[in-house]
């Protein structure tokens, strides 16, 4: 209820909740700098529909995902089921929900500069899965962890 179009207007770098968008919302996200992010896991808890991510991808938008990490609306700030949910519920590819969850949230935090993707001069913030057949089957590995190391600034913990 104009929230979109307010964010946009102030600079806002993402705008959250978008569970319901108009027309209007759209366009005023076109050709802005403002991330649309997706809260796939507060719809799944609070059972309320989930955001417009494929028709968001047809008009050409980015767009992020994240937890919503609280206990109010998602209790859970586990980004492996916020992948399944992206490409169960939200019909995205698994290619689209890597970029949703990497280079588009960095984007949407204003850190893609140091953090997001593998490239020379970013730090190393990444994973390391057990053998699995694709990196098609992370979205699709809910409830199945498949990370066997986890790199921080180049290092592994």
């Amino acid at each position: 209820i104009g929230g979109v179009k307010a964010s946009v207007d102030l600079g806002a770098l993402s705008v959250d909740h978008l569970e319901e968008m108009a027309e209007e919302d759209y366009k005023a996200l076109k050709g802005s700098n403002c991330m649309p992010t997706i809260l796939p896991s507060c719809s799944f808890f609070l059972g309320i529909p989930y955001g417009p991510a494929k028709r968001m991808i047809e008009e050409g938008l980015p767009l992020a995902l994240a937890t919503d990490y609280n206990p109010g609306s998602t209790p859970s700030g586990n980004m492996n089921f916020v992948a399944s949910l992206g490409c169960i519920q939200l019909k995205m590819t698994p290619e689209e929900v890597i970029n949703a969850t990497t280079i588009n949230t960095a984007y949407a935090m204003g850190v893609e500069k140091e953090l997001g993707s593998i490239c020379i001069g970013k730090k190393a913030n990444l994973f390391i899965t057990k053998p699995i057949p694709s990196y098609a089957y992370l979205p699709y590995s809910f409830g199945h962890n498949v990370i066997e190391k986890v790199m921080v600034a180049g290092k592994l913990q």
